[in-house]
């Protein structure tokens, strides 16, 4: 087994992994994710009590309790980029060994949720709902730097998305990834279910124009007409096809849920986007103390 080089896995002063500036004891196996640093206390300040609270740059952890369940929750920031970053870091802490730097022999399984906003690509979800993202269908090409393969289901569904969307090589590759069977079947009561796009931006690969013309202007009408099976698209967003791709590869549990703070198609915003993220977070709280 090979040592990972100091430049590989970068560890700073304290002993804590660098970016998420965590200990691999201060890391807990269930994990809530969410984009706004800001968010994490909104999150903690439900939890009987809190252990650690580390931050280093956009990347905000606490962890703590509720009940007899230990709960890390950390932000992501927004983006693949960053969602590379996190996982791989929370990966590290829990299946490298700091002190050797080898990769330990028997690996820990993650249960990772985030909790995040999103539009909606169907008249029938409405803004104020939440998703739960069955597949995460990525845009943004991060998994495309690592060896994943899909299956003949996964290349057909890809395929037929491809030529559906008419999205070309210069524009994307997209990948797909499942959820977390196991996290799924708990996020079933008051929520959709349905396909998640992930984008690599918020304008023009949403399709929004404000000065600038995009390549593809039917893009959300095509993303809505998407049927394969007994799939479709319900909502699109920056994070789920990076947090399912990785969650994977490495093995842990993934699963993304979606308060719905905008209808594209209706073209609507919600008017208390606030109070709904709120909703979404005692509800996956909920979960987490009682059925993980």
């Amino acid at each position: 087994m090979q040592r990972i080089a100091e430049s590989e896995l970068i560890i700073n002063h304290r002993g804590a992994i660098y970016h998420l500036n965590l200990k691999p004891e201060e890391v807990a196996q269930n994990i809530i994710t969410v984009g706004d640093p800001d968010r994490v206390s909104l999150v903690s300040k439900h939890f009987d009590a809190i252990e650690v609270k580390h931050q280093h740059r956009e990347f905000v952890s606490h962890t703590g309790r509720i009940g007899n369940k230990r709960v890390t929750v950390a932000s992501t920031g927004i983006g693949t980029d960053n969602i590379d970053i996190v996982l791989n870091e929370l990966d590290a802490l829990v299946n490298i060994d700091f002190e050797t730097r080898l990769v330990k022999e028997k690996p820990t399984h993650l249960n990772i949720i985030r909790i995040g906003t999103s539009g909606s690509l169907q008249e029938d979800i409405p803004v104020d709902s939440f998703v739960a993202s069955t597949h995460g269908l990525g845009l943004d090409n991060l998994m495309n730097f690592y060896r994943m393969e899909h299956n003949d289901l996964e290349n057909q569904l890809l395929q037929s998305f491809v030529t559906h969307t008419q999205l070309n090589s210069n524009t994307s590759s997209p990948y797909i990834s499942m959820a977390s069977p196991a996290l799924l079947k708990h996020f079933v009561h008051d929520f959709h279910q349905g396909i998640t796009v992930t984008c690599p931006g918020f304008y023009g690969p949403q399709g929004r124009i404000l000065r600038l013309g995009v390549n593809n202007p039917d893009l959300i009408n095509r993303l809505t007409g998407f049927t394969f099976g007994a799939h479709r698209i319900t909502n699109f967003e920056m994070e789920t096809a990076g947090i399912y791709g990785l969650g994977k590869l490495l093995g842990h549990h993934c699963l993304s849920l979606n308060a719905i703070v905008a209808n594209r198609v209706k073209k609507e915003f919600s008017s208390h986007s606030d109070r709904l993220v709120h909703q979404l977070i005692i509800k996956t709280l909920d979960i987490i103390s009682n059925e993980l």
